[in-house]
């Protein structure tokens, strides 16, 4: 069940010192060198579409394994960990579990998506990974905490999705969605009554492409939160192009700040899509409008296949870049995207140990 709302007490905390995040869950989990058949499990043995690459189905198969990471982060240094649901709603499960018409001539389109919502093993499916993923986080959250004597958070994972709200996929009717801004506002209000049932302790909205399908999921927050009478933190994270732009939606970060102001996130930032050097002048460029806490967990550098993790830095050169980025007074939340792993994490945790937060500006 849900946590009291444990905003004053963030709040307190990053006024005081720069709040680390985890890494990449995607990255770490390919380190355990699983094959299809492990990620299946006994429970999905027969399932017609491969699941290797469904990492959050784990958190159902080999909890063991997820947990295991959440651990290694948080004994890294980590003080707020995110939930292994970032495509765990059943629009983006829907991928792994159901057949793409396309596949026969079809399409997909609003009536396809609505037999998705309607689905009973898929509305039951993101349920159980969404309870499932924050109890396990929640378990390590408190047991380091217990440990160490320092305070450990679980963010509630929500991804992009799979669909766009903002763009047509069909050259010849730009008017054409393959989903309504309703039905993406139901599958998100779905994952959000899951993890807040688990026991997050924060809401995070991460890796926006499409700055409609992130409005959608703020306002089933804000509508959850509503309805059941509770409040948690949010924090807001948008992937960005070299141009600083959304990618789908191709807002840049004022327009980005300017759009979720009004939910009063705990902090907003960047995270993903690019190396933390493209990523600083973006990331300067959000600080000097956003007046809430700023939040960044780059990519380690751009992806290379032959690198151990898939990209290019390794743990010295994030602590490097994320030193220069504190020392700047650019963060009060900082960790790592795609390519970092524990071993990235306990390094950006040593590099911004020394540093002061950003101080949050008062915006007129």
């Amino acid at each position: 069940m849900p946590q009291a709302d444990p905003t004053s007490e963030l709040q307190a905390a990053l006024a005081e010192r720069i709040l680390v995040l985890d890494g990449a869950m995607g990255t770490t989990i390919r380190s355990y060198g699983l094959d299809e058949a492990a990620a299946r499990g006994s429970r999905y043995a027969d399932n017609e579409k491969d699941l290797l690459n469904n990492g959050d189905i784990l958190s159902i198969t080999r909890p063991e394994i997820i947990g295991d990471i959440h651990k290694r982060f948080y004994e890294a240094g980590s003080d707020i960990c995110e939930t292994n649901t970032f495509s765990a709603t059943g629009i983006a499960q829907s991928e792994f579990f159901v057949e793409d018409p396309r596949e026969k001539g079809g399409r997909k389109d609003p009536e396809f998506f609505q037999k998705i919502l309607d689905d009973s093993f898929l509305n039951d499916l993101a349920w159980e990974m969404n309870v499932e993923s924050s109890r396990l986080c929640r378990k390590w959250a408190d047991d380091i905490g217990s440990d160490t004597g320092v305070k450990r958070y679980v963010a509630g994972a929500i991804g992009p999705l799979t669909v766009s709200l903002t763009n047509s996929p069909d050259a010849n009717d730009s008017g054409f969605r393959v989903v309504t801004f309703d039905q993406v506002l139901s599958a998100y209000k779905h994952q959000v009554r899951a993890l807040i049932h688990g026991g997050c302790d924060i809401l995070m909205v991460e890796t926006i492409f499409d700055s409609l399908n992130a409005k959608a999921a703020v306002v089933g927050i804000q509508e959850v939160f509503a309805e059941d009478g509770l409040r948690l933190p949010i924090i807001i994270s948008a992937a960005v192009g070299l141009g600083g732009e959304t990618m789908i939606s191709a807002q840049k970060v004022e327009a980005l700040w300017n759009a979720f102001a009004h939910a009063k996130p705990l902090a907003i930032g960047l995270n993903c899509s690019l190396g933390p050097d493209l990523m600083l002048p973006h990331l300067e460029e959000l600080s000097a409008c956003a007046a809430t806490c700023i939040s960044c967990y780059p990519n380690a550098g751009l992806p290379n296949p032959l690198a151990p993790t898939g990209f290019d830095l390794e743990p010295h050169h994030m602590h490097d870049y994320m030193a220069e980025f504190a020392k700047a007074g650019l963060l009060n939340l900082a960790g790592g995207c795609c390519g970092n792993t524990p071993e990235h994490v306990a390094a950006i945790a040593k590099a911004v140990a020394k540093y002061a937060p950003r101080e949050v500006p008062v915006i007129g």
